[in-house]
């Protein structure tokens, strides 16, 4: 018989993508499936975007490139961090990955060592327990305030400070949450963490979709002290609808980007070579980027109102992502539509199964108590979605 590995056997599906799929499932049956459960964007990549890439592979850009990828690229990032994020970093400080799905893998592996610990604030995108525990560590989870959009403190983050805390691992604008770290709160967890060898790895793929007068501010852009400390991800799937494209980038202290540098080289090698000629011109396809950031604006206030106008849902009002995350706790023990809620797993099954209406549940993210809702979908869709959802609720 064939052989699976322990450590294979042991990673869950991701969740989004088994709801993605279900969903997928009903709709070639023939069900009207209204989806709001992948976090990808509804637009069509830019299409200054797309011709870049037709023009470098017309141009013979179809083989290897050095493995942290082109300088061209690498050089194009460093000035983006520098002009919209205050950061200075060499073009050898930023490495190329395959998404920054593989990013977050790649420094898990490159800074992680067995049994070292990972703060990791709750709620937490469903990939980051598992990158760390594949790299051999051990995921510490850290409840957030609830009064506080479910942002952590500082003071929490100090309290879960042991001698085996080898990172600290920050999302914002946030996957599930939709919420922000506000530069003080930044500033705040920065002061906790000097004097500490802790890493930062702060994940900053949705930076360019914050709403209102929300400010968003790099971790590492805090002080010079955050810098040294901080691996910077961030890429090109939410931002500049990507998703497919597969392309995101680090930057941090040079030996982490040079330790993953040769661990890439023993993975996928480059990025795909054509492709990364396609991130330089996203670079300069600001007001595309900003239409669609304000279409999502228009999609989150919509979405907060109608969900906290349903009884006995209570949801923050989303200030970045693409994503509400409404606490549906309420309906818990109760009977809807002849089944028992249990928790987020029961509440979103039955929601697809019965009202054909596909949300993530809240239990992988962290938080049993919520569900995770993306707007990157259609206003109809958003509309017909939560009129289905309210109708399940009250029948």
């Amino acid at each position: 018989m064939v052989k699976v590995s322990r450590r294979a056997k042991e990673v869950p599906a991701s969740a989004t993508m088994a709801v993605a799929s279900r969903a997928k499932e009903l709709k070639a049956q023939g069900v009207d499936v209204v989806s709001f459960g992948a976090g990808e964007p509804d637009f069509d990549t830019p299409e200054h975007i797309k011709q870049a890439a037709v023009k470098a592979l017309k141009d013979g850009k179809t083989g290897y490139t050095p493995t942290p990828g082109i300088p061209e690229l690498r050089e194009a990032v460093a000035d983006k961090l520098k002009r919209d994020n205050d950061l200075e970093y060499e073009p050898t400080q930023v490495i190329i990955n395959v998404g920054a799905k593989h990013s977050i893998y790649s420094t898990m592996q490159a800074i992680v060592d067995p049994g070292d610990e990972i703060l990791l604030p709750a709620p937490y995108w469903v990939t980051y327990p598992e990158a760390i525990k594949l790299a051999g560590g051990k995921p510490v989870a850290i409840a957030g305030q609830e009064e506080n959009q479910h942002k952590v403190s500082a003071e929490q983050i100090k309290a879960a400070i042991t001698d085996k805390t080898a990172a600290l691992l920050l999302n914002s604008p946030n996957n599930p949450g939709g919420f922000t770290y506000t530069p003080e709160e930044l500033r705040k967890i920065a002061e906790v963490l000097e004097g500490t060898d802790i890493t930062v790895i702060s994940d900053e793929i949705y930076e360019k979709l914050v709403y209102g007068d929300t400010e968003f501010m790099s971790f590492a852009a805090v002080s010079n002290d955050a810098l040294e400390r901080t691996v910077t991800i961030n890429g090109w799937s939410k931002a500049y609808a990507m998703t497919g494209w597969r392309l995101g980038f680090t930057a941090g202290p040079q030996d982490i980007i040079s330790a993953m540098g040769r661990i890439q080289s023993h993975m996928t090698q480059n990025p795909v070579s054509f492709v990364q000629y396609a991130g330089i011109a996203a670079f300069d396809c600001a007001d595309e980027v900003e239409k669609m950031r304000s279409e999502f604006e228009k999609r989150a206030e919509y979405t907060y109102n109608r969900l906290n106008g349903i009884y006995g849902v209570h949801c923050d009002r989303p200030t970045g992502a693409f994503y509400c995350f409404p606490d549906v706790s309420s309906f818990y023990g109760k009977k809807i539509g002849g089944e028992i809620i249990n928790g987020s797993m029961d509440f979103a099954k039955g929601l697809l199964e019965q009202a054909n209406v596909a949300m993530v549940p809240g239990g992988p993210f962290g938080c049993d108590k919520n569900i995770r809702l993306s707007f990157a979908c259609s206003m109809e869709n958003i509309e017909k979605g939560i009129d289905r959802l309210e109708q399940w609720l009250t029948s």
